[in-house]
């Protein structure tokens, strides 16, 4: 018996030294030295307390090779995983299950236009260049090293990465901007299936009347099956989108404030882009030097080019423009050839082509994809069961030149006005706001995106009819004509999704937020008697009130009060009655009036709508304007429930939407309403692709946290309307302030960690802090990153 106890305790410790070696192999190496092939002279590289890497080259190649190598240490996994999305190449390493998502991606065909545009590219140039070497840095490390734990797990076989990867990240970027794919096929269902009176609480009344159904006798009409393909593509967009723990943009705050408003006398930047949380977190922070370089600069997976940036000269931050760039086009079909559609007055032949999908554990399977004259037929993912109408999809990534890698090469040298406006018009689609600033008291901002010319008259928010002019362009419109300011009087800009307005009084469809939170940061940045510095800014940026709960609850409380008569359900009320808005962790009121706005909206849309379109409704932006303008119509058609005999009123759905608020609630988190805190509800859990997976998700995932904020807020941490309890999707993808009288001690924060290794000590370290509201301070100067350096690791020219 002994015996057999001492052997078992020798294998138990020979498997937790082999577990050991095993994880310890797959951690990054942060000191000692490596040969690198191609570099023309040894670089530096410091990693300081976070494992932040401070990168010195001798020239600006090395640099990038250098960071090409030091960022595939951290997020080797995250780079093959978001090339695998974005090119509909899932389906082989986590089976079947992912084959719709593979078949979406591959209708948007990303993947040619990512070999032509490479193709076009001037391989003299220094973008190009650097994307090489940078590239050159990511495969070298790649093949010489154990490859990440998920490869393991998963059976990835590698492979080297190229240029046509990394533009294939920037088309998921821009695909992930995309709300048309979720919002004009419910809003066509809205106008066409229920009629225009449905229409009106989505502010849309300058909008058309029925162009598919109505205005063109020949146009197409969509057939219920159509709907059912409108309805999936939506909702199949959403899943790719948010289901795989990959990162999604989606809002964002940026404002900069003049020396004439600050304490310091030099501009003030910040700037918190909001993108759906994940494991690891979508940017990865490092500082570049060389000989006439330098950039404190946020990348993204495979681009070389920080998309957020300073130094002590200038700094930038940027905002999604949320700009229409993406037309859905039904096509009118040849009734005696269905592989042909009308185009310009005659019938023209749709472009088929087949492409192989490999699947994990099955044959790979063939998908056959068709083009029209205005763009990919995206219905074709569905396969046999699609609808009789092709539904084609005009979109600026695939159509615009978009020099966007060029332009942010430019912006992370832009030290004037001059340069910036240059470089930001180089960014074409997606199109993002860009807010920046100089040392020398410059402030500026551009909507960076190439604008089609659409027909008079023509509104893409809905489907258009492709048998018509509907979805022709006419070429683009200048630059000139995109929102912008430079140095305005009033001594600052922000940037918050709000709808922007054109210089030269340019309609701009776009799928905007509501200005809430814009109003909410300009309200505090327009007291001329308030100086900006670091500490007020902190407290600005992790607000977390709004004023859309009050505006939404204004005029249904006298209608509470009317149909509340229970003496506890009477102090619940009182309580949201006096409600300012916010969402700090302990309040109570916050997470009633989040259960009763699902229930409100549940109450008063679902019946017309449908599961799946109700399900969709909730993933736009457009139901944000929906509620308070259906709150405030005590007639509008929405109110009755077609599903009973009798007609409902505004009354009856409020009272119906109370009750099942706090019946849910009770259910919930307690018949205690002191327990229904809004932290304790309200939760962040940063997800990892295989943190889906039970055990996996001990391993993989970061949290949960309890978090304050929520959607609207300038503190952004926002959950999908729904009941109670809400996971926190997205939010603050890193907060960032520089002042500009001390740009080297600009402050920052990484919502969990640098490193995408599990394991690894900055896999988490930094996600307690995140949600304490904590900043850290960015090492620049020489000095400072030498006092804050725990390791050096020295690339040297292999010979």
């Amino acid at each position: 018996m002994k015996r057999a106890l001492s052997l078992l305790a020798l294998l138990l410790v020979l498997l937790a030294a082999a577990a050991g070696w095993y994880v310890y192999s797959k951690q990054p190496s942060r000191q000692g030295q490596v040969q690198l092939q191609h570099l023309e002279g040894s670089v530096t590289v410091r990693y300081d307390e976070r494992g932040i890497p401070h990168v010195r080259a001798g020239n600006e190649i090395d640099l990038y090779r250098a960071l090409g190598y030091v960022q595939a240490q951290d997020r080797l996994f995250q780079m093959e995983i978001m090339r695998r999305l974005s090119r509909g190449e899932l389906a082989e390493v986590l089976g079947p299950k992912l084959l719709d998502t593979d078949k979406l991606f591959r209708s948007l065909r990303i993947r040619e236009r990512a070999e032509s545009y490479v193709a076009a590219l001037d391989k003299e140039s220094a973008a190009w260049k650097a994307l090489q070497a940078y590239l050159d840095g990511i495969n070298q490390y790649q093949d010489t090293h154990a490859a990440p734990i998920e490869f393991d797990v998963l059976g990835i076989a590698k492979r080297p990465f190229t240029a046509q990867d990394s533009v294939s990240v920037a088309g998921y970027m821009a695909y992930s901007f995309a709300a048309a794919f979720r919002t004009e096929p419910l809003l066509t269902y809205v106008r066409d299936q229920l009629g225009n009176d449905y229409l009106n609480i989505f502010d849309l009344d300058w909008q058309p009347k029925g162009v598919l159904a109505q205005q063109h006798s020949s146009a197409p009409v969509l057939s219920n099956a159509d709907w059912q393909d409108l309805n999936a593509i939506a909702r199949l967009s959403q899943q790719a989108l948010a289901e795989h723990g990959l990162p999604q943009l989606e809002g964002s705050n940026a404002w900069v404030v003049a020396g004439s408003r600050t304490k310091s006398g030099k501009p003030l930047l910040a700037g918190d882009p909001h993108i759906r949380f994940s494991t690891p977190s979508v940017w990865y922070e490092a500082q570049l030097s060389a000989p006439g370089f330098e950039l404190y600069g946020h990348y993204q997976a495979l681009v070389p080019f920080a998309f957020l940036g300073h130094n002590l000269d200038f700094g930038w931050s940027l905002t999604m423009f949320q700009n229409d760039d993406l037309d859905l086009i039904a096509e009118k079909v040849n009734p005696d050839n269905a592989n042909q559609v009308w185009y310009h007055g005659k019938w023209v032949d749709l472009i088929n082509s087949e492409h192989q999908i490999a699947v994990k554990g099955q044959a790979p399977v063939t998908l056959t994809l068709r083009q029209s004259p205005h763009g990919p037929i995206i219905n074709d993912v569905l396969g046999a069961s699609a609808g009789k109408t092709p539904i084609a999809m005009w979109w600026a990534f695939l159509d615009t030149q978009n020099p966007i890698l060029e332009g942010f090469y430019q912006l992370n040298r832009a030290d004037t006005l001059a340069k910036a406006r240059a470089a930001s018009a180089k960014v074409q689609a997606p199109g993002l706001n860009i807010v920046w600033a100089n040392a020398k008291g410059d402030i500026g901002w551009w909507a960076a995106a190439q604008l089609p010319k659409r027909p008079a008259g023509v509104k893409p928010g809905f489907i258009l009819d492709g048998s018509s002019n509907q979805a022709d362009k006419d070429g683009f419109y200048p630059f000139s004509a995109n929102p912008q300011e430079e140095n305005p009087a009033r001594g600052y800009i922000v940037s918050a999704n709000f709808q922007p307005l054109s210089p030269t009084g340019l309609e701009i469809p776009g799928y905007y937020n509501l200005a809430d939170r814009g109003q909410q940061l300009n309200l505090q940045l327009s007291d001329k008697n308030f100086k900006w510095d670091l500490d007020n800014t902190q407290a600005l940026q992790l607000g977390t009130t709004t004023g859309y709960g009050q505006r939404l609850l204004a005029p249904l409380l006298p209608v509470l009060r009317e149909v509340v008569s229970d003496p506890q359900e009477r102090q619940w009320l009182d309580q949201l009655s006096a409600w300012k808005g916010d969402y700090p962790l302990e309040s109570t009121s916050a997470t009633l009036f989040n259960q009763f706005l699902f229930n409100l909206a549940d109450g008063a849309l679902h019946d017309e709508l449908g599961d799946s379109f109700f399900d969709t409704l909730l993933s736009t932006r457009v139901i944000d304007a929906a509620l308070p303008r259906l709150a405030a119509n005590p007639d509008s058609v929405w109110w009755d429930n077609r599903d009973t005999l009798g007609k409902e009123s505004r009354a009856d759905v409020v009272k119906a939407a109370w009750h099942a608020s706090i019946a849910h609630l009770k259910t919930t988190l307690g018949a205690d309403a002191t327990q229904w805190q809004w932290g304790k509800a309200h939760t962040l859990t940063h997800g990892h692709p295989l943190g889906t997976q039970k055990p996996l998700e001990r391993i993989f995932n970061v949290g949960p946290f309890e978090a304050p904020g929520s959607h609207e807020v300038p503190n952004n941490l926002s959950a999908k309307i729904g009941p109670a309890p809400w996971p926190v999707t997205y939010g603050p993808s890193t907060r960032r302030i520089i002042d500009f009288a001390d740009p080297a001690h600009g402050l920052t924060i990484n919502p969990i960690g640098q490193s995408g290794v599990p394991f690894d000590a900055h896999y988490q370290d930094q996600a307690e802090a995140y949600i304490e509201g904590v900043y850290h301070q960015a090492h620049f100067s020489e000095e400072e990153v030498s006092a804050n350096t725990r390791s050096t690791l020295k690339l040297l020219p292999a010979h």
